[in-house]
């Protein structure tokens, strides 16, 4: 089994100090930091595939998602690094009434290592913060967090303040989350469901025209 698997594993098997131990070898031994991020999600993948079939529930999910956070904090400054020239900008937030910030931490960091600049306006964010944010920022991108299907309508009032204030026109509006499908962006109203933090990078590059 390769160093890589392990890292996987390790994560998905809730192994704390081997996760972290495992991504300061990598990053030392010099493997890219957002192929060690994308063996991070793929233990992640493997949690949620847990708690689905109920081998795992809300006390492991949430532990998993703070060794996430812990071991993904040592590939902050280099994924930065790897970024090169802005490519656009995207204001990132969790839909209101939802509090997870999980999904959203992933994206952002994915996209910020791809040469996005990410405004990130927290969990639970009004309406009027998003329109703020887009006026005073102008990006072309936003994107909507949501792992709660009781924030859908929270989803869908965002996008219809973001419509109100006349700021719809050139904007990419890209939702995402566990408990989402591109039904559920069809029904809030965006552009795009993405189904992964890689997703979000494809549409991006796609608008933006990047080859990277």
């Amino acid at each position: 089994m390769s160093t890589k698997a392990t890292l996987a594993d390790a994560l998905g098997d809730l192994e704390e100090a081997t996760v972290l131990e495992t991504v300061k070898t990598e990053l030392a031994a010099g493997v890219a930091p957002l192929a060690v991020l994308q063996e991070l999600q793929q233990g992640m993948e493997i949690v949620g595939k847990r708690f689905e079939d109920e081998e795992y529930f809300l006390s492991e999910l949430m532990f998993a998602a703070d060794i996430f956070k812990k071991a993904s904090s040592d590939l902050g400054v280099a994924l930065t690094s790897d970024a090169g020239n802005k490519l656009g900008t995207i204001v990132l937030g969790t839909a209101k009434n939802d509090i997870h910030d999980f999904g959203k931490d992933i994206v952002a960091t994915v996209l910020r290592s791809n040469g996005l600049e990410v405004v990130d306006l927290g969990v639970d964010v009004d309406y009027e913060d998003f329109v703020a944010a887009i006026r005073r920022h102008q990006p072309e991108f936003v994107g909507i967090s949501c792992l709660l299907t009781t924030a859908f309508e929270g989803m869908k009032g965002t996008i219809t303040a973001i419509e109100a204030a006349g700021l719809r026109e050139g904007l990419t509006i890209l939702v995402g989350g566990g408990c989402l499908d591109a039904s559920v962006a069809e029904y809030v109203g965006a552009d795009r469901y993405c189904a992964s933090a890689q997703d979000a990078v494809q549409v991006a590059r796609a608008r933006l025209g990047a080859a990277r």
